[in-house]
């Protein structure tokens, strides 16, 4: 994994009610390795946090004190992704008595997504609920997810959107498909997080998707991956920038921000 050197922000709701909350949030925050700042506004309970932290690390150190954290935003407009990651294998699905209003899959993981300059982007992965061991995490050729991670095709070759900053990024075989992005460790209880650094800029994938399966999986072929219980994957959609998203209450069910994020943890969200 690359380490990250490029500083980004992140935008953060969080529930501050005096200044108290804001010294005890931030003094945590500042404990966590790669903050450079943290911002509080606590009119309108926003944290913006400078640094290269993963959001999911940053989500985490919130929670430490008591408070959930929403991510807002990260990076610029048009330079944020997101994609939910979740199982299509059948006999799996089969198991599961969704909640009410739920996905009939199970969502297992969060992959988000910060571009920081012309060549490159920062990739935060969580997974939870598949088995422990070494998974692959790529980008698929298309983002066709009729028969789950069966239609998402092979891995990206990216070679028709390379351009010559992306290009210099780039070591080892310049041949080699560019949606091999890493691989991500699963512990004995089922979870696992990486923040990875990767040459590719986030319009060349939106629509594509993204898959993690077990490195025991051979793609030499260039074949398809498979539905299985331990590989899951999910479309790459724009996600907001800093100060792109204001919204407090869903225009659709009325339900504030907080309402929503519970629902979100009940299907499965992380």
């Amino acid at each position: 994994m690359a380490s990250i050197t490029t500083p980004f922000q992140t935008l953060f709701a969080v529930p501050m009610h005096c200044e108290s909350c804001v010294n005890e949030v931030s003094g945590a925050l500042y404990k966590l390795p790669g903050i450079n700042k943290v911002e509080a506004n606590l009119k309108d309970q926003l944290l913006t946090i400078e640094g290269t932290a993963a959001p999911s690390a940053i989500v985490n150190t919130i929670q430490s004190t008591g408070r959930d954290a929403i991510l807002r935003g990260s990076g610029d407009s048009q330079g944020a992704a997101v994609s939910i990651l979740e199982t299509y294998h059948k006999p799996t699905l089969d198991k599961i008595a969704p909640a009410p209003g739920a996905s009939d899959r199970m969502v297992r993981g969060l992959a988000r997504m910060v571009q920081v300059n012309n060549s490159t982007t920062l990739v935060d992965l969580t997974l939870r609920g598949i088995a422990p061991g070494t998974y692959r995490a790529t980008i698929r050729e298309f983002g066709d997810l009729a028969r789950g991670v069966e239609s998402a095709g092979p891995v990206w070759s990216g070679t028709a959107t390379l351009t010559a900053d992306t290009k210099a990024q780039i070591s080892g075989d310049p041949n080699a498909r560019r949606g091999v992005l890493g691989t991500v460790e699963i512990n004995k209880d089922g979870h696992g997080s990486v923040f990875l650094s990767h040459p590719f800029q986030i319009w060349e994938v939106i629509g594509h998707a993204f898959a993690v399966a077990p490195v025991s999986v051979d793609e030499s072929a260039g074949s398809a991956l498979e539905n299985d219980e331990n590989t899951v994957v999910g479309v790459i959609a724009r996600s907001a920038g800093v100060w792109d998203n204001d919204k407090t209450v869903c225009s659709c069910t009325g339900k504030t921000l907080w309402e929503e994020r519970k629902d979100e943890v009940e299907k499965g969200m992380l």
